[in-house]
């Protein structure tokens, strides 16, 4: 599952050809969590409250970026980098 950003211990994910909705995976520490693009709500597994904010901030910004991202991975292509948080 290719990395497509990393941020204040948070690790962004995304896998090749994976279901609907569109979605990314998040992980920090021993915890994870599948966040939808277009709600950025998480709809399977948890994160910390802080790490979700941040992950959520982060999103906001970058929603486009992630969508073209799930689009190349449902094409079986390298999803590319996302900025991470300044």
């Amino acid at each position: 599952m290719p990395e497509i950003s990393r941020f204040y211990g948070i690790v962004i994910r995304m896998f090749f050809a994976d279901h609907n909705p569109p979605h990314f995976h998040a992980t920090y520490g021993d915890s994870e969590a599948r966040i939808g693009i277009h709600s950025l709500a998480a709809f399977a597994g948890n994160l910390p409250p802080r790490a979700m904010g941040l992950v959520v901030e982060w999103a906001a910004i970058h929603r486009k970026d992630l969508l073209d991202a799930w689009q190349r991975a449902q094409n079986h292509e390298p999803p590319g980098k996302v900025e991470p948080l300044p």
